[in-house]
This record gives structure tokens, sequence and C-alpha cells, in this order.
């Protein structure tokens, strides 16, 4: 059975999670599990030897035998992407799909699939890599890079101009996200010693199935971590929704029961009230130390690094890998579609279930034909 890119990628925001949680105890997280992973596979494909490995161990893609696939829910999927006479003018298969266990094309069609969603919503997901000029680049890298992730590269001058490359950086981050991440990179925080930096940004915004009204919300208590309190704007609807009742979800939280607990064996349909906070949601991690705690030590250590199918200069390291993630959630819509959109029936004993979000809880957003977490947070601090 060919695993589903699902199981590699919530893997992949699982380790990631346990990881930043440790030093954000009472702090917000959010993160893209998926447009991170995009990004190292972007990286992957410049690599080779160990550091190629040691990408595909962080990325959970190391499968004896069988090869990732996307798990479609209709295998037609696949077959539509390609139209027909297209492959003349790109390059093979074959020629992007390099050796190793990660599977290019998959994370190509997984990309493509989340690009040509629907006017609901606005998903925007970027990566680029920000290279010191004077490094020669390996045509076929250039040209797979673009195909397979969109991502173009750009030279810059860390060394000589590192104010001017901070500024392009920024530019490029606020146009890609419709102006919404602005300032990514802070005056100081690119060194002037750096060689390729990686990043990756990722804006979401879409409408509820069912809206909130606005003239429900009310001002409520949010209960902080160390009993404290603090008032939120508390968003409120009555409806048909899906519920499932669990304990202690932070602590046995694996692949296995993640799926367990949104399948629909585990969630009722019923009436629910819900109240839900306002939130607006930013994060920018400096991946670097995770990553290399992960086991991506090769890639940022001059001595050990291989990333000759990138380029033939030996000296080139990663110098930073950066994520922002920009999360809002209002009554008019959310990063998370929710609701199933039966009209109420009423009962003549109506069952209602309270469904309220007035202490720390952990969300995501997931892509539900791939099953693919695109994001994955923790609000303590609305």
């Amino acid at each position: 059975m060919m695993d589903s890119i699902s199981r590699p990628v919530t893997e992949f925001c699982l380790d990631l999670y346990k990881k930043l949680n440790r030093s954000a105890e009472d702090t917000n997280i959010v993160f893209s599990p998926m447009s991170i992973s995009v990004a190292l596979a972007l990286i992957h494909l410049g690599a080779k030897n160990n550091t190629a490995a040691q990408i595909e161990k962080v990325l959970h893609v190391r499968k004896a035998g069988g090869r990732m696939s996307l798990g479609y829910d209709h295998e037609s999927a696949a077959a539509e992407m390609e139209p027909e006479g297209s492959l003349e003018s790109q390059p093979s298969f074959s020629e992007c799909n390099k050796e190793g266990d990660l599977n290019h094309k998959v994370f190509q069609e997984l990309l493509l699939q989340l690009q040509n969603l629907s006017d609901k919503y606005v998903l925007t997901l970027a990566n680029n890599l920000f290279i010191q000029q004077g490094f020669e680049l390996q045509q076929q890298f250039l040209m797979c890079s673009k195909e397979l992730y969109g991502a173009m590269l750009e030279t810059v001058n860390f060394h000589g101009a590192v104010e001017a490359a901070r500024r392009k950086i920024n530019a490029w981050v606020e146009s890609e996200t419709q102006g919404k991440i602005k300032e990514l990179f802070a005056p100081g925080v690119i060194d002037v010693h750096a060689l390729l930096v990686l990043v990756n940004v990722i804006y979401f915004k879409a409408s509820w199935e069912h809206k909130f009204e606005e003239e429900k919300t009310v001002q409520r208590d949010f209960k902080l971590n160390q009993g404290r309190k603090k008032p939120v704007q508390m968003m409120y609807q009555k409806g048909k929704f899906k519920l499932g009742y669990l304990e202690e979800v932070e602590s046995r939280i694996t692949y296995e029961n993640l799926l367990l607990w949104a399948s629909s064996e585990n969630m009722f349909e019923t009436t629910v009230e819900v109240y839900l906070p306002r939130f607006k949601l930013e994060a920018t991690f400096n991946l670097n130390e995770v990553l290399q705690e992960m086991g991506m030590t090769d890639i940022f250590t001059e001595s050990k690094v291989d990333l000759s199918a990138m380029t033939s200069a030996k000296s080139l390291v990663l110098s930073n890998v950066v994520h922002k993630a920009y999360v809002e959630v209002n009554e008019e819509g959310t990063e998370a579609a929710a609701g199933t959109g039966a009209s109420i029936v009423r009962r003549s004993l109506p069952l209602t279930e309270v469904f309220m979000a007035n202490h720390p809880f952990l969300f995501f957003i997931r892509h539900n034909p791939t099953n693919t977490i695109v994001f994955f947070g923790k609000l303590c601090s609305p």
C-alpha cells in the first residue's frame, strides 16, 4: 500500500510542534507543517548523499520499498492534472524526480491541488531561495525548482549590502502575501556571512460555511494557563456540528490518534452551541536549531554539506530557514471551515451540547481531500 502524503506531513508536524512547544509554555503557536515540508523538499532537490538522506528522515519519507503517493479520494485526480501534450515543453518526470525516497512529484501534485481550491478562500504559499551572488547554480536545479515548486532563485549580496538584501526579501514576502506579512526580517536578523536563505511563507483566509453573526459576539473570560483570565470577544452560534470528546489530548497526540479522533466514527453530529474567540495569530520561526535537533545537521555544516545538485561550489551551506504563518479567525471566516450544512430540526426535547473554547486549545486546519494538515497551532491567549 503506497503511503499518502498525509502521514509524513503529520509526523513532521507533531515532531515540530513538540520541539516548538518546549520553549513556548504560555505562548501562542501557529505554523504550517505542509508549507515547511514543501520548502524542505525544495532544498532536497539540491542536496545529495547524506545531506539529502537527513532531509528525508526529518520529513518522514524514508520508507522501505513503497514510494509516497497523494492518497486521493478519487483516483482520476492524478490523471486530470497532466493535460495531454504538455510534456514536450517541460522536463520529463524522471529528470526532476531524482533518486532517493522523496517523491517530488507528490509535492508538486499537492501544491497544484491546494492552489486551485475555490473562490471561498485565499491560500498563498510561497518559497524562495535567496543566494549570495557569485555562486553558479546548476541549470537542472533551477529548472526543476521552478517546475515543481514554483520557486524562483534570487541572487542578493548579503556580504556587501545586507540591508538591501533584507529589504528585497521583505518586499518579496509582502507582495506574495497580499501585504499581510510586511517585515519578515527585522533589521540585524540576517547576517553578512549568509550564503543561502530559504524563505517560506503561507497566508490563509477563508469564510465559514456557517458564518457567526456579529451581534451575537459577546465579551467573556478566557482562562489563561496560570489561573489568570482575560476578557475576549467570544463569537457564538448554534447549529448542527460534529463533536467528539477526548481526554488529555496534548500528551497522546500521534498520527494514528489524530486520524482516529477526527474520523467520523468518533464524532457525532448534534446540535451544538459554539463559543469561539476571535483571534489573529502570526508567528515567525527561525527553524535552524530545531531542524538540526531533528537530524538535519550536515546542511548547516561546511565540512559535511553536499548541495552538489544545486551548485558545484563546495562552500555553500544553508544559513537560515525562516517560516512565517498568518491565521485570522473572525465572524466572517477563518482558516478552518466548520459545520456540515444540515439545518436545525427542532425536536420536542432539544439535546444541546456546548462547545466553549474559553481556555487554551489546540487547533488544526486540514485539506480534507488529501488529509493534509495545512496549519497546526495552540492558542493560549487570544
